[in-house]
């Protein structure tokens, strides 16, 4: 039987409730253990297909003769890490969870090369490395001193999975992880729901990811009922990545759409400043 949104949520918030006194990366592991992933949605996401697709100029061509790297941080079963391989990008899944990188690699091994995974004409496949570690751990990439830079990051879900308190540091590691050229691609979710509903997955309206993009390792003001008080934000770092591209996405995962069958995400895309 399928569970209700409203109960996946209540159960989740439940599990991460703050006085347990637990590690978010030990919460995470214990439910990939008991195989309880509701947020799993047994493909990549549509918005993500269609964006490699389409012939953008906007994000770095893997179809050259150097290697383009592209990191999925929170990359669970890993269908993005995956997709991304499929267009040309050696592609780096990272996952807190031990037993989602497992998962990840099974997955590889039956569906790598076919379906959505196939690569298409005159494309090459990217090499997949699979890493268990924490994405704000000093050693996560400095073990791997060859990739410390990527030309592509893709973010969907994994904002939302990570407390408010954290998105300070989420933004000041994106922008360091982030190679000059390099694009950040952030699929905007949950873009509809009030802060004050808690998490996960968090409220993730636009302004979010402009704020702490724009402002990285800068402690912004919340509230607990409205959420980000935008009047106290200050001025953009000039350290911070500009946004060069926002759009909504025609289609997207199930979660994306309101009642009345409106997509609710939106794509963001980020680079660095000129100059930086």
């Amino acid at each position: 039987m399928t569970e209700e949104p409203g109960f996946i949520r209540s159960k989740l918030q439940s599990h991460f409730a703050p006085e347990k006194g637990v590690e978010h990366n030990v919460l995470w592991e214990a439910l990939w253990k008991e195989g309880y992933h509701p947020w799993d949605r047994n493909s990549p996401n549509p918005a993500l297909i269609d964006l490699l697709n389409e012939p953008r100029e906007i994000l770095p061509s893997s179809h050259k003769a150097v290697k383009r790297k592209a990191l999925v941080p929170g990359c669970g079963r890993g269908y993005d890490v995956l997709l991304l391989a499929a267009h040309g990008y050696d592609s780096h899944g990272l996952d807190t969870s031990g037993t989602a990188i497992i998962e990840a690699k099974k997955l590889e091994a039956q569906l790598f090369g076919y379906g959505v995974y196939a690569t298409g004409e005159g494309i090459h496949p990217g090499n997949i490395t699979w890493t268990e570690g924490d994405f704000f751990g000093v050693d996560t990439f400095r073990r791997q001193e060859s990739e410390d830079k990527y030309d592509l990051i893709y973010d969907y879900t994994f904002l939302s999975a990570l407390p408010p308190t954290l998105r300070p540091a989420w933004s000041k590691r994106m922008v360091e992880l982030l190679a000059k050229g390099g694009r950040l691609v952030c699929v905007e979710f949950p873009t509809y729901k009030p802060h004050s509903t808690g998490g996960p997955p968090w409220a993730l309206p636009p302004i979010i990811y402009e704020a702490h993009l724009t402002r990285p390792g800068r402690d912004l003001e919340y509230d607990e009922v409205i959420g980000l008080l935008e009047q106290k934000m200050g001025d953009p770092d000039r350290h911070g990545l500009r946004r060069i591209a926002h759009f909504q996405p025609v289609r997207t995962h199930e979660v994306g759409y309101n009642s009345d069958g409106k997509v609710t995400d939106w794509i963001s895309i980020w680079a660095h400043a000129i100059g930086q």
